[in-house]
C-alpha cells in the first residue's frame, strides 16, 4: 500500500493439553510452547510492530510459587526483543542450575515463562501512543488465583465514553478511560463477583477457603461472565483472556468484524487471527483450521474441555474486507485467489482507461501488498489478449501466412516491475520544500523499459490520503515520460472513517473526501455540507440506535467516475506531463471477489454496529468545527 494504514492487532493463544514431559520426550524440548509462541507472533509481525507482549501460566504450582510471568516491548523489533528477554533468563537459570537441564518438573518450578498455557499480542498504536503500558497482554492482578486476569485482544469500541461510565456505576474507579482498560475491567467485575459467589457456595457446603479453590476453577462459568461483560459493547473485537488457575477463551464480536480461527488436536488448542499461520506453524491443512463463529467464544478450561459457545447474539456477518485486500497474509489459500479476483475484475475499466490499447501499454505494481491483484489482473489482460488473437485468425484465415501468424502470435501482456520502494527516508530537514523532496523519493522506479507511446498501468490495494500517489509515485512514474499513467485501486473509493481498528478516524484525511468537496464548490452545492451538520448535530443526544449516517448524503450528487477523476485531478500535481487516470474498485465487484467478508462500511458507509454511524457523523462535525480530534 502506498499510503500505510495501521491496524491493530495480531492475537495467539496456546493451550498445551498433555504434561510438559509428553513434549521433552516428543519434540525435545519442554519449552516447545514458547517456541512456537515466537512462530505464532513473528507470523503475524504484519499485523503489528509497535509493540509486542507475551504471558505465560503454569498451572497446578504450589503456593508461594509463580505462576504467571508477562513479558512486553516498544522496541523497533518487539517480537525479537521479548523473546530474546526470555531466552536470556531461560539459559541463564539452565547455566546456573545444570541440575534443571533434563528435568521438566525442575523446569516448571523454577523457571519462568515455561507453563501450559500462552498469550501472544502483535499491536499498531491506534491512537499513536506506543508506550509500554499501551502493550498487551493487560494484566489485572489479584490474590485469588482466579480473579487474575490477562488480556489481549485486536479490536476497537466505539462507545468506551458509555462503557467507562457503566464501570463507574459499578462503583470501580478505572484508571484511565480506554477501551482495553474499560473491557478488562467489565470482565474482571463479572469474575469476582462469579468467584465470590461459587466461593459463598462452598462455605455453605463446609468447604474451607483451600477446599474450595479446586471447585471454584471447576465450576467457574465463562460463558457466563462474558455474557454479562459484553452488554453493551459496540465495535469489532477479537479477543483473547487467561485466568490464573489455567480457564481461557477467546470471543469474537457478533458481526465477525475482526477475524479469529483455531485449530485443536489432542495435543494442543490455538488461536490466530490468521489462518495460514496455524498452517504454517503445525503443519495442518486449510480445512482443519476453523474460523471462530461470530458472537461466539472458544472457552477451553483447565480441565482440558473445549468448547465453543455462542455469548453475543449474532447479526449479519460483516466480516472486514481490507482483512482480504491488505491487512492478512497473502499467504492464505483464499485470500491469494480474492487478491487474484480483484485484479481480473478490474481488468474491463483498465481496458476502457488505455483504450484497449495492450500493444502500448506497460503494466505493473506498487509492491508489495498489491502484487497479487496484479497477477490477476494480467491474466484477465492475456485473456483479453488472446482472445483479441484468436477474432484476428479467424477474421483471416483464408489470407494468413506463416510470417503473419508469427507476428501475431508473438505479441505479449508487457509487465514490469516498475516501482521500486528504497528503505524508509528520514526526513530530518524541516523546511517543507525539502521534506516534499525527500518524500518524493520514498520509491524509485526502473528506466528504459517505458516508451513515450506507452500507458503506464500501475495497481495499488487501496488509495487512502493520497499523498504518497502525489509527492512520489506519480511524479516518478512521470519520469519515465509515459503517454498516460493510470494508477489502479483494487479497492474502492475509502470514504467514510473506520472506527473498529484501522486508523482511519478523520474524514479530511480521505482524499475520496476532499475531492467530493471539490466537486459540490464547483457545482454550487456546497449548502449540502453545510445541510449534513445541521442533521448530524441534530442527532448529538440520540441513542446510537436512533442514529443515522447522514455523511452519505454529500456523495449522492455524483457517480464514483466523477469523483475518481477529481481524485485523479487533486493528485496531479502541474509539473506531471503524462495524462493521469486514477480508477478504483467497484463495490459490487469487491463483494464478487470476497464474498465471506462483505464488511465493507469504509467505502458505503454502511456500518455494522449502531455506534459507527455515530462516529461517521462526529467524524463530520469534527470536520466542519474545524477539530482536529479523533471521532471516537
Amino acid at each position: 500500500m502506498s499510503d500505510a494504514i495501521k491496524h491493530e492487532c495480531g492475537i495467539a493463544l496456546l493451550r498445551l493439553k498433555k504434561p510438559l514431559e509428553f513434549y521433552k520426550e516428543k519434540y525435545g524440548s519442554a519449552f516447545y510452547g514458547i517456541q512456537k509462541m515466537y512462530l505464532l507472533m513473528e507470523k503475524q509481525h504484519n499485523r503489528g510492530q509497535d509493540g509486542a507482549g507475551f504471558a505465560s501460566i503454569k498451572m497446578d504450582v504450589d503456593p508461594g510459587e509463580r505462576y504467571i510471568s508477562r513479558v512486553r516491548s516498544n522496541k523497533p523489533q518487539a517480537i525479537q526483543d521479548i523473546f530474546a528477554q526470555i531466552n536470556e533468563r531461560i539459559n541463564d537459570e539452565l547455566n546456573q542450575h545444570p541440575e534443571y537441564q533434563n528435568d521438566v518438573a525442575l523446569q516448571k518450578e523454577n523457571i519462568p515463562y515455561i507453563g501450559e498455557l500462552f498469550l501472544g499480542h502483535v499491536r499498531y498504536g491506534t491512537y499513536g501512543k506506543n508506550s509500554i503500558e499501551s502493550v498487551h497482554p493487560f494484566l489485572r492482578q489479584n490474590n485469588w488465583m482466579h480473579r487474575n486476569l490477562i488480556l489481549a485482544g485486536n479490536f476497537n469500541m466505539t462507545n468506551v465514553k458509555e462503557l467507562f461510565n457503566s464501570l463507574v456505576e459499578l462503583g470501580q474507579h478505572p484508571k484511565e478511560m480506554t477501551d482495553t482498560v474499560t473491557v478488562m475491567e467489565k470482565i474482571g467485575h463479572f469474575l469476582d463477583d462469579a468467584v465470590t459467589d461459587l466461593y459463598q457456595e462452598c462455605k455453605n457446603n463446609g468447604l474451607s477457603k483451600r477446599e474450595a479453590s479446586p471447585v471454584i476453577a471447576e465450576k467457574l462459568d465463562l460463558n457466563r461472565i462474558l455474557k454479562r461483560a459484553s452488554k453493551g459493547w459496540d465495535g469489532g473485537f477479537a479477543m483473547a483472556g487467561l485466568l490464573g488457575h489455567g480457564d481461557a477463551f477467546v470471543l469474537r464480536d457478533p458481526a465477525g468484524i475482526r477475524p479469529a480461527f483455531f485449530y485443536q488436536d489432542d495435543e494442543i488448542a490455538v488461536v490466530a487471527s490468521e489462518r495460514p499461520v496455524i498452517q504454517t506453524v503445525f503443519n495442518v491443512p486449510f480445512e482443519k483450521v476453523q474460523e471462530l463463529t461470530p458472537g461466539n467464544a472458544l472457552i477451553i478450561k483447565k480441565n482440558g474441555t473445549i468448547t465453543e459457545e455462542e455469548i453475543i447474539t449474532p447479526t449479519i456477518k460483516k466480516a472486514c474486507s481490507f482483512e482480504r485486500i491488505y491487512f492478512s497474509r497473502g499467504s492464505d489459500a483464499e485470500i491469494y485467489q480474492e487478491r487474484k479476483q480483484l485484479g481480473k475484475l478490474i481488468l474491463p475499466a483498465v481496458l476502457e482507461a488505455i483504450d484497449s490499447d495492450t500493444d502500448n501499454t506497460v503494466f505493473s505494481y506498487i509492491p508489495n501488498t498489491a502484487e497479487t491483484s496484479f497477477y490477476g489482473m494480467v491474466e484477465a489482460a492475456n485473456d483479453f489478449l488472446n482472445q483479441r488473437k484468436n477474432q484476428f485468425i479467424l477474421d483471416n484465415r483464408k489470407t494468413l501466412t506463416k510470417e503473419k501468424l508469427e507476428e501475431i502470435l508473438s505479441v505479449k501482456i508487457r509487465t514490469e516491475k516498475i516501482a521500486i520502494k528504497d528503505a524508509k527516508l528520514r526526513t530530518f530537514i524541516t523546511e517543507d520544500s525539502s521534506r516534499d523532496d525527500l518524500v518524493a523519493h520514498v520509491y524509485d522506479v526502473t528506466y528504459g523499459v517505458i516508451k513515450n507511446t506507452d500507458n503506464l498501468v500501475i495497481i495499488d490495494d487501496s488509495i487512502v490520503r493520497g499523498t504518497t500517489l502525489k509527492m512520489s509515485i506519480i511524479k516518478m512514474m512521470d519520469r519515465l515520460h509515459p503517454k498516460r499513467i493510470v494508477i489502479v485501486s483494487s479497492a474502492p473509493q475509502i470514504r467514510f472513517p473506520d472506527c473498529y481498528g484501522i486508523d482511519m478516524a478523520r474524514l479530511e484525511g480521505l482524499v475520496a473526501f476532499q475531492a467530493t468537496l471539490e466537486l459540490l464548490k464547483e457545482r454550487n452545492l456546497y449548502h449540502i455540507v453545510d445541510e449534513v451538520y445541521a442533521k448530524c448535530k441534530a442527532q448529538a443526544n440520540y441513542k446510537d440506535n436512533d442514529v443515522v449516517n447522514y455523511v452519505t448524503e454529500i456523495y449522492k450528487p455524483f457517480t464514483d467516475k466523477e469523483i475518481s477523476d477529481k481524485i485523479a485531478h487533486l493528485l496531479t500535481s502541474e509539473d506531471i506531463n503524462a495524462e493521469v487516470k486514477i480508477i478504483f474498485q467497484t463495490v459490487g465487484d469487491l463483494h464478487t471477489a470476497c464474498p465471506k467478508n462483505l464488511g465493507d462500511w469504509y467505502f458505503t458507509g454502511d456500518y455494522p454496529t449502531p455506534g459507527g454511524n455515530r462516529v461517521a457523523n462526529t467524524a463530520f462535525i469534527n470536520f466542519y468545527e474545524g477539530k482536529n480530534t479523533r471521532a471516537y
